[in-house]
């Protein structure tokens, strides 16, 4: 995508640093109420940024075709005028009809291009919003996502996005189209007989008028159903990844019951929406019907009287039918409308949340980086009125191993989420080799950091690329050396296709203990001077857990480690331990230091609770 395409989007995106309006906490969208339809109109309008030229041509594109389709049962009533008028002629006659035929093809040709150009517009637009949805979950922070349901962004992220195209799609090839054919054919009847005009523009106001009040009832049921749309995805994305533990614990009756409601939600809020906007073409049907019916019976007279030709009442006719479909066409475009809007209102919702601070104007990382990492009263809080830390200092110098303990919930993972700047402190300072890291640009930073999580995450993907992850860059004989060091080359090699084999779903055909083995030789491969290991033997077995720790013992040479474990055995030869608790450091030294201290660490390792011994 191109720099004026990101420029446009984020104009559309109101994008800011500043968290743009009140939102429930961690700025969850869940909680947000719609917008004004009017302000989603003027957004999705300001979308199509500098193609809107190009609407300018759809616009003369359906002028020409509205002018050939009003004029042509103009000219078709010539013709029918010339059937009993003293000068017929065959050749007259087929010359009118010539005349008719040519006038209509033109009117279909303007009308093609028109739509071509339309449908064309609005997928490129759904295009760009893709994308700019896309870029905006890389400038949300981390604690944003905290909050967010994972269908619910999915389902604002596809489902949104689609049906607003798809119903611009096809009320934009349209809508110019039907109102310029209203108003050409308005102006014909007017040209033909003003009184039965009259009657036409009554008929097309009641329409227009009861159109508008059953739209407008409609709106708010469709973004209920939307909404209710996004509750049910996360339903089925928890659903569907907790699948193992819903069957070991019987859950599925729960989980059935839970599905149930939802679904019933969600029909229950459709049936809302389709009340209101099924009602839209009867009326405007009705309305039509009853026009063309004091037409015929007005225009009769007419022509009793002598006030009016045949010719005439027939074009009129043609008129009231030719009118007749746009404007119940217009009608049901109205449910589609503010399907769109309601949908659209949920897309600008997710590119309306609060960002990360820009890193533009910050400084380079100073290289070659050293690893020395300095904590200095530094204060965080995922809730204005819940502090997470408050005070926290802490030192690991270059090639230190650094680790981090305590209870759930003490704020370990958190604190390491600070250093890799997922989030941004609200007071104090983060040094990183005597530099603040908050003057560093994010990706500049990352880069001098590997990371290990107790969850493995792999993608669908060969092995080789899974490893390559952080170093797209490297070669096979470098991806091979880095799975020896950490022996995932053991199991790989037994594979039919070796390195090449694809992974699938999460690498769920590889074991638990396999696939941390895999993320282990991602951070050897990339051979950054801070290593980081949240959880990281925890989740294997106790011969891989050996294998894994001959390998970092390896790695951690000349780099700073910080190593988050629940297996207190791991981390005993650590260089410095921080014992954690409530969101405070309460105890740092080395093992036999701490254990000599007989405080909150001792009781982590004894599993007692209470005052020690002594």
């Amino acid at each position: 995508m191109s720099m004026a395409q990101d420029r446009k989007l984020e104009t559309v995106s109101r994008t800011q640093t500043s968290t743009p309006g009140p939102r429930t906490p961690g700025g969850s969208l869940a909680g947000e109420k719609p917008k004004a339809a009017g302000d989603a109109a003027r957004r999705i309008w300001a979308a199509f940024g500098s193609n809107r030229k190009i609407l300018i041509v759809t616009v003369l594109l359906s002028l020409g075709s509205v002018i050939g389709s009003s004029i042509g049962p103009w000219q078709l009533g010539l013709a029918t005028d010339l059937l009993v008028s003293d000068d017929f002629t065959l050749s007259a006659l087929m010359r009118q009809l010539l005349i008719v035929a040519a006038i209509y093809l033109s009117a279909s040709g303007l009308n093609f291009a028109q739509a071509w150009l339309v449908n064309d517009l609005v997928q490129n637009m759904g295009r760009d919003l893709r994308h700019a949805a896309q870029a905006k979950l890389a400038r949300v922070p981390l604690k944003w996502f905290d909050t967010q349901p994972r269908g619910e962004v999915l389902s604002r992220f596809t489902n949104d996005i689609d049906n607003m195209v798809q119903n611009l799609q096809q009320v934009a090839s349209q809508a110019m189209l039907m109102l310029m054919t209203i108003i050409g054919v308005l102006a014909m009847m007017v040209l033909l007989s003003v009184p039965l005009a009259v009657a036409a523009i009554i008929a097309i106001g009641v329409s227009i008028g009861a159109t508008r009040l059953l739209s407008r009832a409609a709106q708010p049921r469709y973004a209920e159903q939307w909404r209710e749309t996004g509750h049910l995805n996360s339903l089925v994305e928890e659903t569907f990844t907790g699948q193992a533990l819903i069957r070991v614990y019987g859950a599925r009756d729960r989980v059935d019951q839970r599905f149930a409601d939802k679904n019933t939600a969600l029909t229950t809020a459709s049936m809302r929406a389709q009340v209101f906007a099924s009602l839209i073409q009867p009326v405007t049907m009705f309305v039509n019907n009853f026009a063309y019916i004091v037409v015929v019976v007005f225009g009769a007279f007419q022509v009793l009287a002598g006030a009016f030709s045949i010719g005439g009442v027939q074009a009129f006719i043609q008129y009231i039918r030719q009118i007749g479909q746009p404007i119940s066409q217009l009608g049901s475009m109205a449910a589609q409308v503010q399907s769109a809007l309601a949908s659209a209102e949920r897309v600008f919702e997710l590119l309306d949340a609060p960002e990360l601070s820009t890193d533009a104007a910050k400084t380079g990382l100073v290289l070659p980086v050293r690893g020395h990492v300095r904590f200095e009263h530094v204060g965080f809080r995922y809730r204005a009125d819940q502090p997470l830390f408050e005070n926290v200092s802490l030192e690991a110098a270059p090639g230190q191993m650094l680790a981090i303990v305590g209870p759930t919930g003490a704020g370990k993972t958190t604190l390491v989420n600070l250093l890799i700047r997922f989030y941004d402190i609200d007071s104090g300072v983060i040094w990183l080799d005597g530099k603040d890291i908050a003057a560093m640009p994010r990706d500049d930073l990352r880069r001098a950091m590997a990371m290990v999580l107790q969850d493995a995450w792999l993608f669908t993907g060969t092995i080789h690329d899974n490893i390559a992850y952080g170093c797209p860059e490297a070669t096979r004989e470098q991806v091979i050396a880095a799975a020896k060091r950490c022996h995932v080359d053991d199991f790989v090699c037994t594979l039919p296709e070796g390195y090449d084999t694809v992974l699938s779903n999460g690498g769920t055909s590889l074991s638990q203990g396999q696939r941390q083995l895999m993320t282990i030789a991602r951070a050897f491969l990339l051979d950054a001077p801070i290593l980081i290991l949240d959880e990281a033997t925890s989740s294997v077995d106790t011969r891989t857990e050996m294998l894994i720790q001959t390998a970092m013992a390896d790695l951690r040479q000349g780099r700073t480690s910080f190593v988050i474990a629940h297996r207190l055995s791991t981390i005993r030869d650590a260089d410095m331990i921080v014992y954690m608790e409530d969101g405070t450091v309460r105890e740092t030294g080395t093992h036999d230091q701490l254990m000599a201290l007989e405080g909150g660490y001792w009781h982590l390792q004894t599993g007692t609770k209470g005052a020690s011994p002594h």
